[in-house]
């Protein structure tokens, strides 16, 4: 019988306090100079490019690490949980400071860094609606051109066996690569930002409350939401 999810010291509560400081974006937002918007060519030029790597272009899985467990935004007819090894989850994607973070409070998002390994979950895409799917995802998670956080293919290892997928992972030169932080200024990080689409207290509550249901237990997630609850509790006093 699976096990009960650990009970989290950051809660729902916390995140309803950080959302009452989320104001909406006016209007869209382009991307900071020099990157550029991609038009709806290069989306699907992005989504034939993923598909085109693919062993079996009738078996599209992707490898879900972040907020893409707890809104996937593309269809599914499958869900597994699997190990990359190679790659680990990372606080490493900055500084954003237009979606869930400010220029005073810049936000901090997560993305696959080099080493280690990652379990996260595996979605496999509707049969026949590939293409359409995969460029949803593109449109979710590659906003810039150049991305600093572009796809490539992974090998999970499942229950049932190894899985080809694809997933996102950062360019360590793309300019917007973070790291050398210890959990202490992520935390801070983490506990102040607040952009147009949310709190990065709603983004660390949902991936961390998504993989426990899972039966994934982050460590390192883990101290982050006890260290970010802390913060937001002393400041209410």
């Amino acid at each position: 019988m699976p096990r009960a999810p650990r009970k989290m010291r950051l809660t729902a509560a916390h995140v309803a306090r950080m959302a009452l400081k989320v104001v909406p974006d006016a209007e869209p937002l382009g991307p900071p100079p020099p990157l550029v918007a991609p038009t709806d060519e290069d989306f699907r030029e992005f989504a034939r490019d993923i598909i085109a790597g693919a062993d079996d272009p009738g078996q599209i899985w992707v490898f879900a690490y972040g907020s893409l467990i707890w809104k996937p935004a593309c269809d599914f007819v499958e869900i597994r949980t699997g190990t990359v090894r190679g790659w680990h989850r990372a606080f490493c994607l900055g500084w954003n400071t237009r979606f869930r973070g400010s220029e005073e409070n810049p936000g901090l998002m997560l993305a696959l860094d080099r080493g280690g390994a990652c379990k996260g979950a595996l979605y496999r895409l509707p049969p026949g609606l590939e293409a359409q799917n995969v460029e949803l995802l593109c449109r979710r998670e590659m906003g810039y051109k150049p991305s600093p956080f572009p796809p490539r293919w992974v090998t999970a290892m499942t229950e049932q066996g190894p899985v080809r997928a694809f997933t996102f992972c950062i360019d360590r030169n793309s300019g917007r690569y973070v790291s050398g932080l210890d959990e202490s200024r992520i935390a801070d990080a983490l506990a102040k930002a607040v952009g147009g689409r949310g709190s990065m207290v709603e983004y660390l509550f949902h991936t961390v409350d998504h993989l426990e249901r899972l039966g994934i237990h982050d460590p390192h997630l883990w101290r982050l939401q006890e260290l970010v609850a802390a913060r937001l509790d002393a400041n209410s006093l």
